[in-house]
């Protein structure tokens, strides 16, 4: 199973590019730049940095939202439905790849069918990032995994003891936010992911 880190800076208690740089070398699969609430140079200057770390160890970068930053550092970016349904073919093309965010089978075929090259569907369990909202479950994320033939990463209050659930309803991977946020030891908790 593939581990996406997704960020969330707000969650960091410590230095967030230090913790970028931990968990990057503690040897995660991927780095989901989120940062969605910043202004564009905010985003794109935050990214660049976060490019530099990532290179440092060879993990990839992952842009949210900012389809333009991503197409000019030539990184792949998370879209969400409505920025993937409407992203222009010409920016399209100046992107190594591009992922959606869905919540319904239908979001999820019409994503697929968009030309998206992965897929993330959540939320599977229940999280306190969207407490006010019941969790979509596990028969939810295997019936998009029986619908699509692009890779579908499950997010959503996933921990390490869950995650062959989420291999069996047919995801490739998980995306986890908080704990990789906010855990003592990257190192360590990215360990008990992995083993």
């Amino acid at each position: 199973m593939k581990l996406i880190c997704v960020t969330n800076r707000k969650l960091c208690a410590a230095d967030f590019l230090q913790r970028i740089e931990a968990i990057a070398a503690a040897g995660v699969d991927a780095i989901l730049l989120r940062e969605k609430d910043l202004p564009v140079a905010s985003y794109r200057s935050l990214a660049l940095r976060c490019q530099s770390i990532c290179q440092k160890y060879r993990t990839p970068l992952i842009l949210n939202t900012f389809a333009t930053v991503a197409a000019e550092l030539h990184l792949p970016v998370q879209l969400s439905m409505t920025l993937q349904c409407q992203l222009p073919d010409d920016l399209r093309s100046n992107l190594p790849a591009v992922g959606a965010s869905m919540h319904s089978l239908e979001e999820a075929v019409s994503a697929s069918q968009r030309g998206a090259d992965w897929l993330i569907a959540g939320h599977i369990f229940p999280t306190a990032c969207k407490a006010d909202l019941p969790p979509r479950g596990v028969q939810f994320l295997q019936e998009i995994c029986e619908n699509v033939s692009i890779p579908v990463y499950a997010i959503g209050g996933i921990t390490a003891e869950q995650q062959q659930i989420v291999q069996c309803a047919g995801a490739v991977g998980c995306c986890v936010m908080s704990e990789l946020m906010q855990c003592h030891d990257p190192k360590e908790t990215i360990y008990k992911w992995k083993c």
